[in-house]
């Protein structure tokens, strides 16, 4: 099933997991199910740092399977069996938003709905400026319940959450970007090479300092007694890492050269 739903090559420390389910990587009760065990597969290995997370189809990810859902109310179980496929896709976008790694998300197309909420559980979100980028549930009668109506708004706030989620509004990559939804927005043509770039660019630098810096982040979230605490513990930890002490020698050493001195004109 996952060969189906998932590509996965593991590389220069990127675990770049390629979305292919066609035609618009729907997201349904077996979508889950198969993320979730690459999850267990990925977690089995220690060669990457960053998972790339994309799409080989021409929208990222379109969200809940309708006709998977819509068939439940035809059955007259909608409730009970959309409660539990939320429960658990729920609990499937938890894990990729806990792993210590860091996760890119590559938006060359659409992601509406429950494909943003994946997104917005990536570290990292990089869109073409032609993407389509949306929490548009409302709109149907539901509401983002994959965990984005919280992950959106401890993104950008309440404010820019309320405006996008209660209008059902569909925003392009340079707009999700102004308002803070992406980090980076480039042209589709571009989007592949650069995200690419951008994941070498972090998988060469110190794992567990990524690890950490990551932690701290999150622990931000929480208050910032408890982020600062941390900051003392866990930055004196990552000190004694061999690769630190390496890293640091060599920009001492570096340091220490003799410059020649430009001339005045």
């Amino acid at each position: 099933m996952s060969a189906i739903m998932f590509e996965t090559q593991v590389a220069d420390r990127i675990a770049i997991v390629t979305l292919c389910r066609a035609p618009v990587n729907a997201l349904s009760e077996e979508w889950g199910e198969a993320f979730d065990a690459l999850l267990d597969q990925l977690g089995t290995r220690d060669d990457w740092t960053v998972l790339h997370l994309r799409s080989s189809q021409k929208v990222f990810a379109a969200g809940a399977d309708l006709a998977q859902i819509d068939g439940w109310a035809g059955e007259g179980r909608a409730g009970p069996r959309l409660a539990l496929y939320i429960e658990r896709l729920q609990a499937v976008f938890g894990r990729l938003a806990s792993l210590p790694q860091v996760t890119l998300a590559e938006i060359g197309g659409a992601a509406l709905g429950g494909g943003l909420e994946l997104a917005l559980c990536c570290d990292l979100r990089i869109a073409a400026h032609e993407a389509k980028l949306g929490l548009p549930e409302v709109g149907l009668g539901l509401i983002p319940g994959l965990g984005g109506t919280q992950r959106m708004t401890r993104l950008v706030g309440a404010g820019v959450a309320s405006r996008l989620i209660l209008g059902a509004e569909v925003l392009d990559g340079t707009a999700a970007k102004a308002l803070g939804l992406v980090q980076w927005a480039v042209p589709r043509a571009e989007i592949a090479d650069e995200a690419l770039q951008l994941a070498r660019r972090i998988a060469a630098l110190p794992p567990p300092a990524l690890r950490v810096a990551k932690q701290l982040i999150a622990a931000a979230g929480a208050s910032a007694t408890t982020g600062y605490a941390l900051e003392r513990e866990l930055g004196g930890a990552l000190l004694e890492t061999p690769e630190a002490r390496e890293r640091i020698t060599a920009f001492l050493q570096r340091s220490a050269r003799p410059t020649t001195p430009t001339p005045l004109p």
